[in-house]
């Protein structure tokens, strides 16, 4: 069955246009046509670069949390504790990817994340 980081990225790669790279900042990142949907570091932490007002309802909602590194940004932070927790965290790459797949999608800003 793999670990549930294996399970994630089975199902992410399942997509199509979805590619993994290695993140310049460690862990793995999740891009579809060149562009990231997010990012693992190590198989506890998620994170994903959604325009400002996306984040804000995110974390109003408990969805996600601030960014561990830029609280202020438009990324937010998803914490993996579980098995539960990782088809959570496969919603949001799913929230990401169908954003940019229906082209409703411009480059994120803010600063460059870890």
């Amino acid at each position: 069955m793999g670990t549930l980081i294996e399970q994630l990225q089975a199902e992410l790669l399942a997509w199509e246009g979805v590619t993994v790279c290695p993140h310049r900042f460690g862990g793995i990142e999740f891009q579809y046509r060149g562009r990231e949907l997010g990012h693992l570091h190590g198989d506890r932490v998620a994170d994903f670069p959604f325009p400002r007002a996306v984040r804000d309802e995110l974390v109003a909602s408990g969805r996600a949390h601030p960014h561990h590194r830029f609280p202020d940004s438009g990324w937010v932070t998803f914490y993996i504790r579980g098995a539960d927790d990782a088809a959570d965290a496969v919603a949001l790459f799913r929230l990401q990817y169908e954003r940019m797949h229906s082209g409703s999608t411009r480059p994120t800003a803010g600063p460059a994340e870890p």
